[in-house]
C-alpha cells in the first residue's frame, strides 16, 4: 500500500469502516486498561468512550494503521489521566449499597480481583498505567516507553516501585484477613 492509499483509507467513506473495525477489535482491551487505571466501572467506560471519540477526531493523523493499538493506548491513558485530575477535585460518595443496586462488573466478581484492585488503588496513576500495560497487555518495557513517551529506564523504575508497593499492600491485606 502506498502512502497515498493509506491516506485514502483514513479519509472518505471507508474511513469509518476501517476505524470501526479497529475500535471493535480493541474495545475490550481498552476498557480493561481504563478499568485498571481508574478503578471505577463508570469512569472506565466514560474514559474509553472519550478516547475512542478523540481517536476518531485524530484518525487522519495516524500514519501507520498497524500501530493503532500503541497510538490508541496513548490516547486512552491520557483520557484516564484527565479523568483522574478532574475526579481528584470532586468529592463523591458511593450510594449504590444504600440503593440496593447490583452492579454487574465481571472484573470485580472474585475475592482475588477485589484484593488486586485494593492493591492497585494504592498506586499512583502512572504506576497503574505501566503495571496494566506490562501485565494485562503483556507489553515489553520498550513498547510501554513508546506508548507513554517516557524513557525505558522510567518504565523499569515505575514497575519496580509499583510491584514493591503492591507487595506491601497485599501483604498488609493478608495480615488483616487471613482468609485472603
Amino acid at each position: 500500500m502506498t502512502s497515498g492509499e493509506a491516506t485514502d483509507a483514513r479519509s472518505g467513506p471507508s474511513a469509518a469502516d476501517a476505524f470501526q473495525a479497529l475500535a471493535d477489535e480493541h474495545l475490550d482491551a481498552a476498557y480493561r486498561l481504563a478499568r485498571i487505571i481508574l478503578r471505577d466501572q463508570a469512569e472506565a467506560e466514560d474514559a474509553t468512550h472519550d478516547a475512542f471519540l478523540q481517536a476518531w477526531r485524530k484518525w487522519s493523523t495516524l500514519r501507520d494503521p498497524d500501530r493503532f493499538e500503541a497510538w490508541f493506548d496513548r490516547i486512552l491513558v491520557n483520557a484516564c489521566r484527565d479523568r483522574l485530575r478532574v475526579s481528584s477535585r470532586r468529592v463523591t460518595h458511593d450510594i449504590s449499597g444504600e440503593l440496593g443496586l447490583a452492579i454487574a462488573d465481571p472484573y470485580a466478581a472474585t475475592l482475588e480481583r477485589d484484593t488486586i484492585e485494593q492493591g492497585l488503588a494504592a498506586l499512583s496513576p502512572d504506576h497503574r498505567a505501566v503495571v496494566a500495560l506490562r501485565y494485562d497487555r503483556d507489553l515489553p518495557a520498550d513498547e510501554i516507553a513508546r506508548r507513554l513517551d517516557i524513557p525505558v529506564g522510567t518504565v523499569h523504575s515505575r514497575i519496580h516501585y509499583a510491584l514493591r508497593k503492591l507487595h506491601e499492600v497485599l501483604d498488609g491485606l493478608a495480615l488483616e484477613d487471613p482468609t485472603r
